[in-house]
């Protein structure tokens, strides 16, 4: 080998490599650039679809409808996202009304009449008046008088007096009645049978009565009219160890106790004013339940 001949010159193959790089990097740019362009027209760039490097969009950018806000499931109770709810106010409750205080009755008021004796009750009166009496049934009145009672009610009551006395006696029961002095019970003596002591032992108040004098023989001023007793239970007829009626005995040493007469009262400034004595300032006998004109 050695005197085969000449080799022959090197080639300058690194001019063509050198040529070679730059023609693929031209490409390689051109490359890029077309797939900028793509990347312009087409769909916007997302996440790469796995190994095939195809690029996907979200659910939004592939349905437009998709990219409103789809209302939240409604809440019981809660308004709706269509507005505000609405509610019908409630109206406020009236007032509660003020309690009713039922008006106090009126205070009762004394009432008294003055008539005269007619038939009918001249006829109840037969058992006090007779043929014979000092006073005829012409001269007396019939009296109807408003009083308090034990009880505390108010009540009417009944005397008969003489005619000439009857406007002073009205006058001293409305000054009683107007003091609150109860009478326990004031009806004519008729009821009674004409029995003053009958009448006593039922502590009636009582009047006119044609008898005689007590434990006597002489006309009673009961017998004219111009006498009355009151309440002659708390108000006996007291002489030395007698008591009139029994039931008086309790009352016979003047307790302060409601319808007894005391000296100075009411009742007796009230009788006195009308020109009336009271028994109980005589000596003996003591007459706690009688008032007179005469004082007899």
């Amino acid at each position: 080998m050695g005197d085969g001949g000449a080799a022959a010159p090197a080639r300058d193959v690194g001019g063509r490599g050198a040529r070679g790089a730059r023609t693929a990097s031209v490409a390689g740019a051109l490359v890029g650039v077309a797939l900028v362009l793509a990347g312009c027209t087409g769909a916007a760039p997302g996440a790469s679809d796995g190994a095939s490097g195809t690029a996907t969009g979200s659910p939004a950018s592939r349905d437009p409808a998709a990219s409103s806000t789809a209302p939240s499931n409604p809440v019981p109770g809660a308004p709706s996202s269509a507005g505000p709810a609405t509610s019908t106010p409630t109206p406020p409750s009236p007032p509660e009304p003020a309690p009713t205080v039922p008006p106090e009755p009126p205070a009762p008021q004394f009432g008294a009449t003055v008539g005269e004796i007619g038939p009918e009750l001249a006829a109840r009166m037969a058992p006090s008046w007779r043929a014979g009496c000092p006073v005829p049934l012409e001269d007396l009145r019939y009296l109807t008088l408003t009083h308090h009672d034990f009880e505390g009610g108010v009540v009417t009551g009944e005397l008969v007096v003489h005619a000439d006395v009857a406007d002073g006696v009205v006058g001293v029961f409305r000054t009683l009645f107007e003091a609150g002095y109860p009478i326990r019970s004031m009806r004519l003596v008729d009821d009674f049978g004409g029995s003053d002591d009958a009448s006593m032992a039922a502590d009636n108040t009582s009047a006119f009565n044609c008898r005689a004098i007590t434990r006597g023989t002489g006309w009673s001023e009961h017998a004219y009219g111009r006498a009355l007793d009151l309440n002659p239970r708390e108000n006996p007829y007291v002489r030395g160890t007698l008591v009139l009626p029994p039931e008086g005995e309790p009352y016979a040493d003047r307790p302060d106790l409601p319808g007894v007469v005391h000296a100075g009262d009411v009742v007796v400034t009230a009788f006195a004013a009308a020109g009336w004595r009271w028994g109980g300032d005589w000596t003996s006998p003591v007459d706690y339940q009688h008032f007179s004109v005469t004082g007899r």
